[in-house]
């Protein structure tokens, strides 16, 4: 019987290898200044400073790029839900705690340069945006009741969540900048898909860390997260919508979730090839094989649905432009 590690006992073991990481990602991030990927001289006052305001014809971007910006910049700006659980599951003390601050930092800096864009640019309605973040962010973010009740150990779960997530932003970035139609746009979410990476590189190896430390409860933290995963914009104005059209048109669907984010984490983690799990961990294992084998099909499934979604699309906007 292994005995299980409290959360103070774990962060405390690994906090020399925080420290290591923190100052990995220190050395080799990139500062820049959100201006500096803005195209200022698209912009004009609004209204109430004798400008015109929004209209709909104002907009350059697509129907899919506007979703993807939306989503994308609401889910930046919950940052002050994700501090305080960041601060409150992980530490503010020692290394922990500046690598809280810097990340902090610098998340705020994806939103500042996309509201930047978007606002300068005329690319969504700026009215409808505000009310949005004002809700997004008044409801917060954080683990369901469910969630709580299930686990009792934030620290692991956390940590293993943050490194999908992360991954997860960062196709999520990267892909609606190609759908932008827009270099100033498009390079301006590879600056920012850039650092996700690196906050995922962060987490991947703490988490990595934890599965050496305490291989039976880090796998269990790690399975769990897979098997519900969701992304931290679920309950924002619109998500469910704007997901789905996000899916169908590439930006982040259930193909790339499995095949760019989840096998290759699990595959840095080496967690089908380790033998340091007990019998409990090695069931657990099994279990999250057969949850990806299921996965897989729910893919294949979503792909022909969408094929055929798409196919009958494309066959009426032929027909009607006979």
């Amino acid at each position: 019987m292994v005995r299980k590690m409290s959360d103070s006992a774990i962060i405390a073991e690994l906090e020399p290898i925080a420290e290591r990481n923190l100052n990995r990602h220190l050395s080799v991030t990139t500062d820049w200044n959100p201006h500096d990927y803005v195209p200022w001289d698209r912009g004009r006052n609004f209204a109430m400073l004798g400008g015109q305001e929004w209209a709909e014809e104002n907009s350059q971007l697509s129907a899919v790029a506007k979703a993807a910006m939306i989503t994308n910049l609401l889910t930046e700006d919950n940052l002050p839900s994700y501090h305080r659980q960041a601060g409150a599951y992980f530490s503010m003390d020692g290394a922990w705690g500046t690598w809280v601050g810097r990340w902090t930092a610098e998340e705020n800096r994806h939103g500042i340069v996309i509201r930047d864009y978007l606002l300068v640019a005329r690319g969504v309605d700026p009215v409808a945006l505000e009310q949005a973040r004002m809700e997004h962010v008044t409801n917060g973010f954080g683990p369901t009741e469910e969630e709580e009740e299930q686990h009792k150990t934030d620290f692991l779960l956390s940590i293993a969540y943050v490194t999908f997530q992360e991954l997860a932003t960062r196709v999520s970035h990267r892909n609606t900048g190609k759908v932008c139609n827009d270099p100033v746009a498009d390079r301006m979410l590879q600056r920012v898909a850039a650092d996700e990476n690196l906050h995922m590189m962060f987490y991947r190896n703490m988490c990595g860390a934890a599965l050496e430390l305490a291989p039976d409860q880090a796998l269990e933290a790690v399975a769990s997260v897979v098997e519900n995963f969701r992304m931290p914009g679920q309950g924002m104005p619109n998500f469910r919508r704007n997901g789905v059209l996000m899916a169908k048109h590439g930006i982040y669907d259930p193909r790339q979730h499995l095949d760019e984010v989840v096998k290759p984490v699990l595959r840095k983690w080496r967690i089908f090839e380790r033998d340091d799990f007990t019998s409990q961990g090695e069931q657990r294992r099994e279990q999250l094989a057969e949850f990806l084998e299921g996965l897989g099909r729910q893919v294949i499934k979503f792909e022909e649905q969408r094929d055929r979604l798409l196919a009958r699309e494309a066959k009426k906007a032929e027909a009607q432009a006979v």
